[in-house]
Parts: C-alpha cells; structure tokens; sequence
C-alpha cells in the first residue's frame, strides 16, 4: 500500500517494535521512528504533535505495535487514531496485534486501523505457521497506486483466488482447519468474556510479582499487557539462569529477555488457552527457579 521512499512514522520501545522498524528501512521508507524507553508504549503525545506538524501529509502511515511481546507492554491504538483525527490527517494506520489480537481489545473498523497483523501461535491458541492480514477498503483502493514492488501477499491475487474458494499458492489445510476449531472455541467463550478472562489472570501475575517484591518491566500500569509480563530480576541476577533453570528442573518453558533486556528480564506469557491452575503452575515453577537463582524473596 505504500512506495518507494515514502515517510513513515514508527517508534522503538522493543524487540519487535525494533524489528519492524528494521524492516521499513530495509525496504527503502523514509523512516521518521521515535525511540522510547523500553518499558513504555507508543507515545500518543509525540505522535500528535509531528502529525500536525505535517501540513503537507508527507507521512503516509503511521505504526503502533499494540503488544510489544518483548517487554509485556500494550499502546493504545484508539489513541493513534484519535490522534490522527485530531491532526486531520490522512496517513494510513497499521497496527502489529501478534500477541494481541484475539486476546486483548482490538477495534479494526471502530477505529479504522488499515492493515492488522497478527499469527497464528498467540490468541489464536495455534502452532506458528499462519500469518493473518487484514486490510481497510482505504488500504485496498491505496493499494491500486502504490509502486512498491509485491508479489507474494499482492492484494489483487489473493482476492481474485479467494473468490474461487482458494489461495494463489498451495495452504496450510491443517493450520486452517485447526484455525476453524480455534474460531469456534472464541465464539463459544465470546470476545468479552476471553479479554475478562486475560484481565483476570494477567492480574494474577502482576500480584504475584508484587508479592515476590519484583517489578515488571513495564513502567506504569497504563502500559501492562494482559497478555504477557516481563519481570525483571535483581541485579546480580541473570535472568537466562532462571529461564534455565525452570526449564531444567521444573518443565517449565518461561520466555527470556531480549536485545536490550537480555538477562534483565524473564517473561511468563498468559494468553490463549489458558485458565487459573495452569497460571498458577507456571508462577510456582518461577518462583521454585528463581530461589533457586539465588533471588531473595518469601516463597
């Protein structure tokens, strides 16, 4: 939906955010990316104020990864198109819902969000193997003038064989038919009830890590996901020997910190398919690997 050298307006508070930055710079955008303190989320108030800035609509589309899964931290992406509105800006509005969508709120038509991604190993309660596009008429009728060289999700062949009840190259008929089972699942429960259910549990996280007298890394509550915590570990701590250790000893697969909060971090993610006896496995099995660790805290 985009060409060659055009301005775009991202920002970097996470492995994945910074993933998808480096992925609009390799492929040649004119890259306006705001960095923030690892820890917080998009940051609505400098967005507002570069977008009205733009009197010319340079900017052509502005990003908000709404989960960063790297350090447990939700933005909010009604906030981006207010700010948008606000602005009387044009630009078109992507969000990165991986490890959102399905979970957590995620209004794609109340808000207008233009293209959504997200997969199939996350709130979808899937193996890893689908990617999920979904694309605004906007981004549709964007996609008619854009030069930007595509081919393999070129909007055009994949409506043309959707049409016929396929795809323009062979599927994943078993990820799809499992993609069936886990849609109906979602209906059963409802959407409301499945982000009550996140809410819930994530706060049993969150208490947790308060009583072990942690912090996660998230800086304020206006940041914390429902959907994964990052807990930081003291120093002198490394938090890969405790991702380690309850792998080893207690069968138990915790997520480790990346990039700039490597050993700093271990993450308990808390989404899907979840309930109240398997969060409470998993924070005994934290809390088992890090005494073991050597963190002080009452068990």
């Amino acid at each position: 939906v985009l060409s060659p050298g055009d301005k775009v307006l991202m920002s970097r508070f996470g492995q994945f955010s910074h993933l998808w930055v480096d992925m609009a710079e390799r492929l040649g955008f004119e890259v306006d990316v705001i960095d923030c303190q690892w820890g917080t989320g998009v940051p609505l108030d400098i967005y507002a104020e570069k977008l009205h800035a733009d009197k010319a609509h340079r900017i052509k589309a502005v990003f908000c990864t709404q989960n960063e899964t790297a350090t447990g931290v939700t933005s909010d992406v009604a906030g981006c198109r207010a700010a948008l509105d606000a602005a009387n800006h044009p630009a078109l509005l992507f969000v990165d819902g991986v490890s959102s969508i399905g979970s957590i709120d995620f209004r794609q038509e109340e808000w207008r969000v233009d293209c959504a991604v997200s997969g199939s190993q996350k709130g979808f309660m899937l193996p890893a193997g689908l990617g999920f596009l979904s694309v605004s008429q906007k981004a549709l009728a964007a996609s008619k003038t854009a030069t930007h060289r595509h081919c393999y999700f070129s909007f055009d062949d994949m409506i043309r064989a959707n049409d016929t009840g396929y795809f323009p190259y062979t599927p994943a008929t078993q990820l799809l038919r499992g993609l069936r089972a886990s849609l109906d699942l979602i209906a059963e429960e409802g959407l409301e009830t499945i982000f009550a259910r996140h809410h819930r549990l994530a706060e049993g996280v969150r208490k947790a890590v308060d009583a072990w007298g942690l912090k996660l890394c998230a800086k304020q509550r206006k940041w914390h996901s429902d959907t994964v915590s990052a807990i930081l570990v003291p120093e002198g701590i490394d938090s890969a020997d405790v991702v380690k250790r309850a792998y080893q000893k207690y069968n138990t697969s915790l997520g480790g910190g990346l990039n700039k909060v490597a050993g700093k971090v271990f993450r308990i993610g808390h989404l899907g398919w979840l309930n109240e006896v398997m969060v409470l496995g998993s924070l005994a099995a934290a809390e088992l690997a890090l005494l073991d660790c050597g963190v002080d805290l009452a068990p």
